[in-house]
C-alpha cells in the first residue's frame, strides 16, 4: 500500500513490533505518510479517518490445521477490530482478508449492525488472490500473455467454495478439454494448501496475498476517486443467489460496492460445482452469524 500513488497517509497497526515495521516502510520514496501504533490502547488512534481499512490479522494456517481451526483465534480478534471500526471510522470500507474469509465478512456485518453503522456496500471479503491464482494457472495452461487474461471467480473463499467461471475466461480458449477444467479448478481451489505444504509448514501464502490485497484495496480507493468501471471479484452482502452473502464480480465505485453483478452464463460444470458449493458456504456464513450473536 506504500507503493500505491492513491495513498495520502498509511496507519499500520499490530499488538506489537508496529514502529519498526513503520519505520521501515516509511523510507520507501513514495508520497504516503507513514505511523505505526502498537497494542489496543492505540487502536482508536490508528483507525480515525481512515477511508479503507484492510484487515488481514490473525494467525496462519498451518500444516494439517484447517481453516476451521483458525476459526476461533481470528473470528474473536476480527470481532474487536469490527467495533473499533464502528467507534473510529465506521464510514470506511472495510477489506477483510482474516480467513476463513466465509465467516469473518458475516461477522463483520453482525458487529456493524449491532452498532447501528452497517452499510452493506462497505464491507468485502477479499477474495483476489483465487483470481489472481485463476489467471494465473489459465495462462500457463492455454499459454496466452497473463497480464491479458481475466477470470471470474465466484462463490466463496475456501476450499470447494472458490469456483472459477474458465467458461468466461478472456482471452477464449476452446482448446481445453473437461479434464483440463477440471484441473485449472482444483488448482485454484487448493491454491492456499500448495503453498503450505511447499513452505513445509513454515508459512502460508503471505506474498502472493499481499500482492492480491495490495489489487483490491487500489481497486477501492480508484472506486472512491471516481475512476469509472472499476471491477472486481468481492465476496459482500448479495441478492444474486439465495444466500445472504457470495463473491462475484463487484462495480466499485465513491460509496464502495455499486453495483453486484450477476453471475453471467455458466457451463453444466459450473452450475454443478455452484450447487455443490452452496451447502458449505451457507454453513460457513451461519457460523459467523452464530459466534457474533454469542455474547
Amino acid at each position: 500500500m506504500k507503493l500505491d500513488p492513491l495513498v495520502s497517509s498509511l496507519s499500520l497497526y499490530d499488538i506489537a513490533n508496529t514502529p519498526g515495521v513503520a519505520a521501515d516502510v516509511s523510507h520507501i520514496n513514495s508520497p504516503a505518510q507513514v505511523e505505526g501504533y502498537a497494542g489496543e490502547e492505540q487502536l482508536g488512534k490508528a483507525l480515525e479517518g481512515s477511508d479503507v481499512v484492510i484487515i488481514p490479522a490473525g494467525v496462519p494456517r498451518k500444516p494439517g490445521m484447517t481453516r476451521d481451526d483458525l476459526f476461533n483465534i481470528n473470528a474473536g480478534i476480527v470481532k474487536s477490530l469490527c467495533t473499533a471500526i464502528a467507534n473510529y471510522c465506521p464510514h470506511a470500507l472495510v477489506n477483510m482478508i482474516s480467513n476463513p474469509v466465509n465467516s469473518t465478512v458475516p461477522i463483520a456485518a453482525e458487529v456493524f449492525k449491532k452498532a447501528g453503522t452497517y452499510d452493506e456496500k462497505k464491507l468485502f471479503g477479499v477474495t483476489t488472490l483465487d483470481v489472481v491464482r485463476a489467471k494465473t494457472f489459465y495462462a500457463g495452461k492455454v499459454n496466452v500473455p497473463v497480464a491479458e487474461v481475466n477470470v471470474p471467480v465466484i462463490g466463496g473463499h475456501a476450499g470447494v467454495t472458490i469456483l472459477p467461471l474458465f467458461s468466461q475466461a478472456t482471452p477464449k480458449s476452446n482448446n481445453l478439454s473437461d479434464e483440463e477444467i477440471k484441473a485449472l479448478t482444483k488448482r485454484t481451489q487448493d491454491g492456499g494448501t500448495e503453498v503450505v505444504e511447499a513452505k513445509a509448514g513454515k508459512g502460508s501464502a503471505t506474498l502472493s496475498m499481499a500482492y492480491a490485497g495490495a489489487v483490491f484495496a487500489d481497486a477501492c480507493l480508484m472506486g472512491l476517486n471516481g475512476v469509472p468501471d472499476i471491477v472486481e471479484c468481492t465476496f459482500v452482502q448479495s441478492s444474486v443467489t439465495e444466500l445472504p452473502f457470495f463473491a462475484s464480480k463487484v462495480r466499485l465505485g465513491k460509496n464502495g460496492a455499486d453495483e453486484v453483478l450477476g453471475l453471467g452464463p455458466l457451463s453444466d460444470y459450473e452450475k454443478q460445482g455452484l450447487e455443490s458449493l452452496k451447502p458449505e458456504l451457507k454453513a460457513s456464513i451461519e457460523k459467523g452469524i452464530q459466534f457474533a450473536n454469542r455474547s
